[in-house]
């Protein structure tokens, strides 16, 4: 039977929103004009690139950040959408370029740290993610205020066939189940229609680790995989014991979609 957790807040649009409010709010700290305002005479607005954005038109609004980014090159936030507009279409060393500037224009900016783990990941960078996703970690622990709110964050997205597929690390397991990492499936209008969620509750854990002594001393845990559609559709998928590690769920995850094929899709090769 499918479990399925309280769903998390996580969403590419909030997390767009968010990530603009903050740069914003970063930029009147420094006294710099309001962000909104950037751009002249008929040319794009940093509103423009957000709108288009938030429309699901990645590369309509890169376009227009990039010519933004040619009159206003130090516009913080302008570089850290031009890198989410990048993440989206898949072009990893671009989406890495513009984060990076970013964090070189607002090194205090904790949420650019965010962006720079799926640019990363994008671009094969693993290395430099998982410095990434340790320092989140961190900074969840001891950083701002609004970090140690934060649930999780965006990890990568990648293509499954036409659809789009969002993965999600947590800082701490959610829900009643203990959702460790979550992948939402997107339709090629972003709207998600599908969930597939990593699980392991303490109840299973503790009868495993009583059967598994060895394992579970080593930092093994039973997880499930299980699948949930917003039509109340469910799959449960597989029951595996490994270490939280997401780069081994996120192939079990991609093998359980492509074998599994959702209601109304195509077959998707692995990526």
């Amino acid at each position: 039977m499918s479990r399925r957790s309280a769903p998390c807040g996580i969403r590419s649009a909030l997390l767009l929103a968010c990530l603009a409010g903050l740069c914003l709010s970063a930029q009147a700290q420094t006294g710099s004009a309001p962000a909104a305002a950037s751009g002249s005479g008929n040319g794009p607005t940093l509103a423009q690139g957000i709108s288009a954005l938030r429309d699901n038109q990645p590369r309509e609004a890169l376009a227009d950040l990039q010519r933004l980014l040619a009159s206003d090159p130090d516009n913080v936030t302008a570089n850290l959408l031009a890198s989410t507009s990048a993440v989206e279409l898949y072009q990893g060393p671009l989406a890495v370029q513009y984060a990076e500037k970013a964090e070189k224009l607002d090194p205090h900016n904790w949420k650019i740290h965010t962006t720079l783990v799926a640019a990363y990941t994008a671009a094969g960078m693993m290395k430099q993610r998982d410095q990434e996703r340790a320092l989140l970690r961190e900074l969840h622990q001891t950083g701002a205020s609004d970090a140690r709110l934060a649930t999780g964050f965006l990890i990568e997205m990648f293509p499954l066939g036409s659809d789009r597929v969002d993965a999600i690390e947590y800082f701490e397991p959610v829900g009643r189940f203990h959702t460790y990492y979550r992948f939402l499936v997107r339709r090629p209008d972003g709207k998600r229609f599908w969930e597939v969620d990593i699980q392991s509750d303490d109840f299973d854990q503790k009868s495993w680790a009583e059967a598994h002594p060895a394992e579970a001393a080593a930092g093994n845990r039973k997880f499930q995989i299980d699948g949930q559609g917003d039509d109340g559709q469910t799959t449960d998928y597989r029951m595996f014991s490994c270490k939280p590690d997401y780069d081994n769920i996120r192939v079990m995850v991609v093998e359980a979609l492509r074998t599994h094929p959702i209601a109304g899709t195509q077959p998707a090769a692995g990526h």
